[in-house]
């Protein structure tokens, strides 16, 4: 089997991937009614962060907050508005179709729907085979055929599957067979955009079980975006706060759910279920008061003192930057009222 092509090593504190104040706006064409204006939904609105190599980071948040346009943006699937991302210290323009080309070599996606990010008219073998072909065009018929194998018998797949479509498997099968076609490459880091929501709860266990393993073996950097906390909690070491676009919370997991410091992560983790019934009923969460603002119109100054029942009057007039919460300086805070003194 042909040896799969040396990956760049980053310094001893380097970061992987990182991204600078990203932006991702989306123009809304004006309406044929001439009293809708047009107008500018701001997907993602300043995120800054850096991705350790090894590390799992937790991406979380309501829906619509700009989790999936985020992780677009990280492999230009979506253009950025503005900001910077860097690999390996090296920016990547918006224009350098090249250098985005090599960089999907060694960041790969793992896709929510298993059944809908996989073509129905290609067999498992065409469609692991895929980025093997595109990436590796040196690679003869039998060393493409025999890294498909073998990554088959990682995710778990019999390899005699090879010739069988995407509508002859279960839903926790294709996404196995979409983990295979984002790992085949080896690449470096997998962002994973929900890739247990649309499973059953036994077999979602399976699948963050197999990303645990196949992360250990292949020394693989994961960015798992998830509704679920309790799955974040149990398989990432950081965890990034959205919402409406903007970073609320970001620290080591372990800090941020056992303190939270910002009022919006307090109101998710205050709203997790409990297995026992009788402390469920004891509970009283966290609620957020009023409805979720429109991203069309946001708020000014905090775009949460529409709800946080804490906001004052500096809340709305004035947008907080994200502050250290601790003298770590690791557990970061988009929140007034939370900063380290």
């Amino acid at each position: 089997m042909s040896a799969a092509p040396t990956r760049p090593a980053p310094g001893p504190s380097s970061p992987v991937l990182s991204v600078r104040d990203l932006q991702v706006h989306f123009r809304i064409p004006a309406s044929p009614w001439p009293w809708v204006p047009p107008n500018t939904l701001r997907a993602v609105n300043g995120i800054s962060l850096e991705l350790a190599a090894g590390e799992t980071l937790g991406v979380v948040g309501e829906s619509g907050c700009g989790k999936s346009t985020l992780a677009r943006a990280l492999i230009n699937l979506v253009p950025r508005t503005s900001g910077e991302v860097v690999w390996m210290g090296k920016p990547l323009e918006p224009g350098d179709s090249r250098g985005w080309h090599d960089l999907r070599q060694h960041v790969q996606m793992i896709f929510q729907d298993p059944l809908a990010s996989l073509n129905p008219r290609w067999t498992v073998e065409q469609i692991i085979a895929e980025p093997l072909h595109l990436h590796r065009p040196q690679l003869g018929a039998a060393a493409i055929r025999e890294q498909v194998h073998e990554m088959m018998r990682r995710v778990g797949l019999r390899t005699d599957m090879l010739n069988r479509y995407p509508h002859e498997f279960s839903g926790g099968q294709c996404q196995r067979i979409g983990i295979a076609r984002a790992l085949v490459l080896r690449p470096r880091v997998v962002i994973c955009d929900e890739p247990v929501s649309a499973l059953d709860v036994s077999i979602q266990a399976q699948i963050v079980g197999l990303l645990r393993e196949l992360q250990a073996e292949l020394d693989l950097t994961l960015i798992f975006i998830a509704h679920d906390l309790a799955v974040v909690r149990h398989l990432c070491d950081r965890v990034l706060v959205l919402y409406l676009g903007q970073m609320m919370e970001l620290g080591p997991c372990r800090e941020v759910f056992a303190q939270p410091a910002h009022p919006y992560t307090r109101a998710l983790i205050s709203a997790i279920p409990v297995p026992d019934p009788e402390v469920e009923r004891q509970r009283r969460p966290e609620l957020l008061g009023g409805d979720l603002p429109s991203p069309l119109a946001l708020p000014s100054g905090c775009p949460l003192h529409t709800r946080c029942p804490q906001a004052e009057a500096r809340c709305a007039s004035e947008t907080p930057r994200a502050q250290a919460v601790d003298t770590s300086g690791l557990h970061l805070s988009s929140c007034w009222k939370s900063a380290h003194a």
